[in-house]
């Protein structure tokens, strides 16, 4: 802006000023406009009440007794029934769900043993039509299954008008992301509260960073990295007596077809994290990836991904799950004024100047709980005591998509554009769901350049 010129938001501050004193010295308005945007003024990125920011007590409201079911009672759902027990009273474990009858039942005495839940063996199901029958009988259902299933439960969990907590990622392929969507604008109508598994959306200093960044502290956002580095992820030997199916679906963070691979599966998180900060979605994607070192599934073993936005501004996505090599999770976004780093929590100008820091011990004195896994459920139940209707699918169902854009980038070495990839006809799901021989040749790992050409 030119040094005699005033922007037009400045004239209409500087009428308002005129008009609620009746006189005001002119000098100090002068000088500002003279010397271009005063020091360390900041330009929301959002108005407050165009972005949401959580409240995170350390426990639910008290409320309505509210019966709760479980789909999915491996060690995900079995953390998310402890994590929804310790942040709110009042909640009555009332159904399982599993396609396994051992993971059910280790699930049902650790909640009789740890927490004085007994639930009965009649409202205890087995199979893969076990989410319906839970559903049925509760008020709200947690949906820890592997990715792949969660749109078609979440689907009927909003036909049936049952609040949910989805698990992240919340699909596997595009036809799942069509499916979320389509349900979250049916949770939005009814009403529902509806909460993910993308913690740091819940997660004290990424929240308060997050309003930091929207009210402009580090101005326009230009780019950033995000990464999810670690050594490799369990997995199961084939054992006698399992089938195709059952060794898959025990196995299932290895396999494309029930996780969606790690980038989706896990690095969503990060992915998410600079979504959410932006509020804004890839446009197309640029990739490559590979497989060195998995013991069993077809994944690949790490991927980087260039992520393009419709401003034009990048984002690197770095993720890998390979033994031996530096470990990094984190998210770095910068802007025109400063910087965020996840790994400090530190918001620093452009000099590298520390200019805001979460303040562990603040709030440590102002709450007592800090587990993000906890709070994530404390929104879901007060939203739900309140009866306010509260929708995080859709949001999370763009960073799930924007996983597998970069997923099918780096598989078929090919630039995925946005557009591409919500139109893709791609269906994980088997043509049928039962406990016997599947057709494994399809299990292959993608090979660049052939890939998606068969």
């Amino acid at each position: 802006m030119g040094k005699n010129k005033i922007s037009r938001r400045a004239f209409f501050t500087y009428s308002a000023a005129l008009g609620a004193t009746g006189m005001i010295g002119s000098s100090s308005i002068l000088t500002s406009c003279a010397g271009g945007e005063k020091s360390g003024a900041q330009t929301p990125l959002k108005k407050p009440g165009e972005y949401y920011i959580p409240e995170l007590p350390d426990k639910a409201i008290e409320g309505r007794e509210l019966k709760v079911g479980l789909v999915g009672c491996g060690g995900r759902g079995s953390g998310a029934i402890e994590n929804l027990l310790e942040a709110a009273d009042g909640i009555v474990v009332t159904a399982l769900g599993d396609v396994f009858a051992d993971r059910l039942n280790n699930v049902k005495n650790m909640l009789a043993e740890k927490h004085g839940q007994q639930v009965p063996d009649e409202a205890c199901f087995i199979g893969f039509d076990a989410y319906q029958k839970v559903i049925d009988m509760v008020d709200m259902v947690i949906l820890t299954t592997p990715p792949v299933f969660r749109p078609y439960h979440f689907q009927y969990a909003v036909e049936k008008g049952v609040h949910a907590f989805l698990e992240k990622p919340i699909a596997a392929d595009p036809k799942g992301f069509r499916t979320i969507m389509a349900a979250s604008k049916q949770a939005v109508a009814k009403g529902l509260s509806v909460v993910t598994g993308t913690q740091r959306r819940h997660q004290r200093p990424y929240v308060e960073a997050f309003q930091k960044i929207q009210e402009g502290i580090i101005g326009e956002i230009t780019g950033g990295n995000v990464y999810w580095n670690q050594g490799m992820l369990w997995y199961r030997e084939r054992q006698p007596g399992w089938s195709d199916m059952e060794w898959t679906i025990r196995d299932w963070v290895n396999w494309k077809w029930l996780s969606g691979d790690h980038i989706v599966e896990q690095h969503v998180h990060n992915i998410d994290v600079f979504l959410w900060m932006t509020g804004m979605h890839p446009i197309k994607a640029t990739a490559f990836g590979s497989r060195q070192r998995r013991k069993t599934g077809d994944q690949y073993d790490n991927f980087s991904v260039d992520f393009v936005f419709e401003n034009g501004i990048h984002l690197h996505s770095m993720s890998r799950q390979i033994d031996g090599c530096s470990t990094n999770v984190s998210e770095f976004v910068q802007g025109t004024k400063g910087s965020w780093n996840s790994e400090t929590h530190e918001i620093k100008d452009l000099q590298g100047n520390v200019i805001w820091k979460f303040d562990q011990d603040k709030a440590n004195e102002e709450f007592k709980q800090h587990n993000p896994y906890v709070l994530e459920h404390v929104d879901w139940v007060n939203h739900i005591r309140k009866g306010e209707g509260h929708d995080e699918s859709e949001a999370t169902g763009i960073s799930t998509l924007a996983g597998i854009m970069g997923r099918e980038a780096a598989y078929s070495g090919k630039t995925i554009t946005w557009d591409e990839i919500t139109a893709s006809e791609q269906d994980y799901m088997p043509e049928k769901l039962e406990l016997g021989p599947m057709d494994m040749s399809k299990f292959t790992v993608p090979v660049p350049g052939v890939y998606g050409a068969e």
